[in-house]
C-alpha cells in the first residue's frame, strides 16, 4: 500500500506531490537446475548469509542480481556439514541451528551447541529460552535441554510446524487438525483449537480485542482452503475463515517484521494494513508458482522459496527521480534503435543477452512520448543529458519524411537497414528507400501524427535552443501542409489515403455519433491544425480548423460526451461497426497526447474553455484506470485530478519491464464485474506491479497475460517516463525534498 501526503501551493493552489523516499519493490531469483531436488525451508542469519534446505542438502545462492537471475548450488561452506543428515534448519537469534538424526547443533556459539535428541527420524523443532528445545518426529515429541530429556509426549496427527512464544513461555505446536501449545512452566501439552486441513501458522505481535475487553496477540493458521485467526490468550477463533484472498489453498505463514506473509500454490501474498494484500505472482517475482516456505532475508528483504527456486524480495528506498534515473538508463542502454524508442523482443526465459531491438508499426509514436518525455525533463531540469536525447530522437523523426519518396509531408512509419525482409514485423507494408542502404515502412496511421504534433509542439515551446526549435516548427509545418493539401488526408506511396490517416469530413461524419473515431478524429486534427497554426502563423490553418469547427461538425463532435461512445448501431456501415466493438483504448491515448496542442494552443479562449470542459469529461470515464500519464494530462487545465492516482501509478510501477505471464482471474480477493463495453474487469483495478506490463494504450483492467513469457522487454521511454518529466515540468511532482522519510509500503 503506497502511503503518501500531498502539499498544496498557497499562491496557486496546485496539488503538489512532495517526492520523499518511498519502497520500491524488486525481485532477485535463483533457480533451482536440478529438478530432482525437492526445496523445503529457506534460512538467513545475522551476516546476510542465506541457506537453503532441500532433499539434496543444504542449498546457497550463487550469482544473482536484478534481471540477471543466478542458481541454487550445494553449500560447502562447511565440509563437515556434508557428512549429516540434516533434517531441519532453523533461526536462532539470527544464527543457524541445524537439526540432524541425532541432535539439534549449530556452528555459531563456537559450535559449543550440541544438544542430543535420540530421535531418529525427528524433523521439526523449535528452540525456547535458555537453549531449551522441543523437538517432534511424526507424533512424537520431546522437550531438551543439553541432551537431557525433561519430557515427553505424543499428539495424534503429525507435527507440521512448532513456534516459540517468549511473550506467553509457551511453544505452539501445529498438525493438520490441531494447534496445541506446551508451557515451559507446567510441562503441560493442551490442546487449543481443533480444524481440518492445516497446513501452516505463526504467531504475530498484530494486537486484536479479547472478550474480556483487553488486547491479545494473533496466531494465523493457514489451511487448504483459506486461513484462521486465534486468539493468543483465549485459543478463540476470531471471525470467519478468510477466504477472500488472492489463493486459498496455503501452503506457509511467516510473520516478519509484523507483516503477515502468506506461500500459497499460485505464488505469494501479503496482508497489508488495509485488509487487502500485495500479491507476488508469476516470474516477475518468483522463480516457481509453488511456494514452499518464507523467511526474512538479509536487507529487509523477504525470501520466498519455490518448487523452482528462490525468489528474494527486495525493498529499496528511493525517490521518483531516483527511479527515472534508473529507467533513462535502461532506455539508453537497451532500447534506442536508429534514435527511436525501441522493444526489446526475442528473449527466452526474461535473458536480456539474447533480446534484439524490434521495429514496431508505432515507432514513430512511442518515439514521439519518449522524446516528449526527455522536452518534459529539458524543461524542468535543464539536463544536458536530455537535450542530446532529445536530438537524437528528433534526427530518427526527421529522418522519417525524408527516406521515403511520398509527397512532401508524409512521415514513414519506421525505416530499418535493408536485408532479409522476414525479420520485420508487417514486411509487407515495407518499401525500398533510393538509398540502397535502407527500407522504409508505409501504411502511417494517425496514432503517428498526432504523436509526431505532440512532441514537435512541446520542444518548439518548451526548447528554445536552435537548429532544434526551427527543425520541429518545419516538420509541424510540412506535416499539416501534407494533410491540407490532400484534402486532409495522409496519401502514400499509391497515391491513396493510407488506412487510418484520415481526418476529411465525408471521412468522419460519416461514422454515428455514438462511434468513437468521430470524436478522436475532430479531436485530434483540432489539436494538430491548432499547433502548426500556433508556431507558423500561417492563416490556411487557422482557417482550416475554423471551418471543421464550425461549418463540419468538428466542435460538437469533440465536445460530445465520452459516455455517449458506444456500439454502432444495427444499421450502420461494416467500418462503423467494426471500431466500434468495444472501448478503443490506443483512442483514450491519441486523445491525451492530443490534449497538449488542443489545449495549449487553442485559437481562443472560449474554445479553449470547451476544450477543458472535454478534457474533464474524458480524464472522469477514465478515473477508475487510475492511469498515470491521463491524470498528468489533465493536471494541464484543472487542480482537480487524481494525484494521489498518479504517484500511486509511478510508485506502484515495477522496475521490471520484462513480458512476463501474469494471473490474477483466480483471485478471491478482487471483485469481477459483469462485462462491458470498456472492458473494465473489476471494481478496483490492480496495481502495475501485480498486472501485465503495458503501454498506455492497454487496457488497466488486464488482469491475465500467458503466452511468451519472458520474451521481451518494453521500454520506459513511453510507459513511465513521460508521466513522470511532465508532472515535475508542470509542477505536481517536486524535485527530490531536502528532509526525507519514508512514504510507503
Amino acid at each position: 500500500m503506497v502511503l503518501f501526503s500531498m502539499s498544496v501551493n498557497a499562491q496557486t493552489k496546485k496539488q503538489v506531490y512532495p517526492d520523499r523516499l518511498f519502497l520500491q519493490n524488486y525481485s532477485i531469483k535463483y533457480y533451482l537446475k536440478d529438478e530432482g531436488i525437492q526445496l523445503k525451508k529457506v534460512c538467513a542469519d545475522r551476516n546476510g548469509v542465506i541457506e537453503i534446505l532441500s532433499s539434496g542438502g543444504l542449498l546457497k545462492p550463487s550469482a544473482g542480481a536484478f534481471l540477471y537471475p543466478g542458481t541454487l548450488v550445494h553449500d560447502v561452506s562447511y565440509l563437515p556439514l556434508g557428512d549429516k543428515k540434516i533434517a531441519g534448519i532453523d533461526n536462532y537469534e539470527y544464527q543457524f541451528v541445524y537439526l540432524d538424526d541425532k541432535a539439534v547443533f549449530s556452528n555459531a556459539w563456537a559450535g559449543s551447541l550440541y544438544s542430543k535428541h535420540e530421535m531418529a527420524d525427528a524433523g521439526i523443532f523449535s528452540i525456547g529460552t535458555d537453549f531449551t528445545m522441543l523437538v517432534a518426529a511424526g507424533v512424537n515429541l520431546k522437550y531438551i535441554k543439553d541432551s537431557k530429556t525433561l519430557w515427553n509426549g505424543k499428539l495424534s496427527d503429525d507435527v507440521i510446524s512448532i513456534r516459540f512464544s517468549k511473550e506467553s513461555g509457551l511453544f505452539w505446536i501445529l498438525t493438520a487438525k490441531s494447534l496445541s501449545s506446551f508451557s515451559l512452566k507446567d510441562q503441560k501439552l493442551v490442546t487449543v483449537f481443533e480444524g481440518t486441513d492445516f497446513t501452516s501458522f505463526d504467531l504475530s505481535d498484530l494486537m486484536l480485542s479479547s472478550p474480556n475487553g483487553g488486547k491479545e496477540t494473533k496466531i494465523f493458521i493457514g489451511t487448504k482452503n483459506g486461513y484462521l485467526v486465534i486468539g493468543n490468550n483465549t485459543g478463540k477463533q476470531v471471525g470467519e475463515v478468510h477466504r477472500k484472498i488472492p489463493v486459498t489453498e496455503i501452503t506457509s505463514v511467516n510473520v516478519i517484521k509484523g507483516q503477515v506473509w502468506f506461500g500459497s500454490v499460485l505464488g505469494a501474498f501479503m496482508l497489508r494494513s488495509d485488509g487487502k494484500y500485495d500479491y507476488y505472482n508469476g516470474e516477475r517475482w518468483l522463480p516457481g508458482d509453488e511456494v514452499k516456505h518464507i523467511a526474512e532475508g538479509p536487507d529487509k528483504s523477504v525470501l520466498i522459496l519455490t518448487n523452482r527456486g528462490l525468489g528474494q524480495l527486495c525493498f529499496k528506498q528511493m525517490t521518483l527521480e531516483e527511479k527515472a534515473n534508473y529507467f533513462e538508463k535502461q532506455v539508453r542502454e537497451r532500447h534506442i534503435r536508429n534514435g527511436f524508442n525501441s522493444s526489446l523482443e526475442g528473449m527466452k526465459d526474461g535473458n536480456l543477452a539474447f533480446g534484439h531491438l524490434k521495429d514496431s508499426d508505432n515507432d514513430g509514436l512511442w518515439t514521439s512520448m519518449y522524446l516528449g518525455a526527455e522536452i518534459f525533463r529539458y524543461a524542468a531540469t535543464k539536463s544536458d543529458e536530455a537535450l542530446q536525447n532529445c536530438y537524437e530522437s528528433l534526427d530518427a523523426m526527421e529522418r522519417l519524411y525524408s527516406i521515403n519518396s511520398n509527397p512532401v509531408g508524409f512521415p514513414a512509419r519506421s525505416f530499418e537497414r535493408r536485408g532479409d525482409m522476414s525479420r520485420l514485423s508487417d514486411h509487407d507494408r515495407w518499401k525500398h528507400a533510393n538509398d540502397p542502404e535502407w527500407d522504409w515502412k508505409s501504411t502511417t496511421s494517425s496514432d503517428e501524427a498526432i504523436g509526431h504534433i505532440f512532441a514537435f509542439g512541446a520542444m518548439a515551446e518548451l526548447i528554445n535552443v536552435e537548429p532544434m526549435r526551427s527543425r520541429a516548427i518545419h516538420l509541424i509545418d510540412i506535416l499539416m501542409q501534407h494533410i491540407v493539401d490532400h484534402n486532409m488526408y495522409l496519401v502514400d506511396f499509391d497515391g491513396k489515403p493510407t488506412t487510418w490517416g484520415r481526418w476529411n469530413p465525408e471521412y468522419v461524419n460519416a461514422r454515428s455519433v455514438i462511434v468513437g473515431d468521430r470524436k478522436i478524429c475532430s479531436s485530434n486534427i483540432t489539436a494538430m491544425l491548432q499547433t502548426a497554426y500556433h508556431f507558423t502563423h500561417k492563416e490556411i490553418y487557422k482557417k482550416k480548423a475554423l471551418e471543421l469547427l464550425y461549418k463540419n461538425g468538428y466542435l460538437e463532435n469533440l465536445m460530445r460526451p465520452m459516455k455517449s461512445i458506444g456500439k454502432a448501431p444495427a444499421d450502420a456501415d461494416e467500418l462503423s461497426k467494426e471500431l466500434s466493438t468495444e472501448w478503443n483504448h490506443s483512442d483514450d491515448e491519441m486523445y491525451f497526447i492530443g490534449y497538449w496542442g488542443l489545449y495549449r494552443y487553442a485559437l481562443n479562449e472560449d474554445l479553449k474553455s470547451k476544450y477543458k470542459e472535454a478534457i474533464i469529461d474524458h480524464w472522469q470515464i477514465e478515473r477508475p484506470e487510475k492511469e498515470g500519464v491521463w491524470n498528468i494530462f489533465t493536471a494541464m487545465t484543472t487542480n482537480e485530478f487524481d494525484l494521489n492516482e498518479a504517484v500511486w501509478y509511478l510508485q506502484r510501477h515495477p522496475l521490471d519491464l520484462i513480458n512476463w505471464d501474469i494471473l490474477n482471474s483466480h483471485r478471491k480477493d478482487i471483485e469481477f464485474i459483469a462485462p462491458n463495453f470498456r472492458q473494465q474487469t473489476l471494481k478496483e483495478v490492480l496495481p502495475p506491479d501485480e498486472r501485465p506490463v503495458q503501454r498506455h494504450n492497454g487496457n488497466m483492467f488486464n488482469n491475465d497475460k500467458k503466452g511468451g513469457n519472458g520474451t521481451g522487454e518494453e521500454s520506459a521511454g513511453d510507459i513511465w517516463l513521460l508521466p513522470y518529466w511532465m508532472g515535475r515540468y508542470l509542477g505536481v511532482i517536486s524535485a527530490p525534498v531536502k528532509t526525507q522519510s519514508i512514504s510507503s509500503k
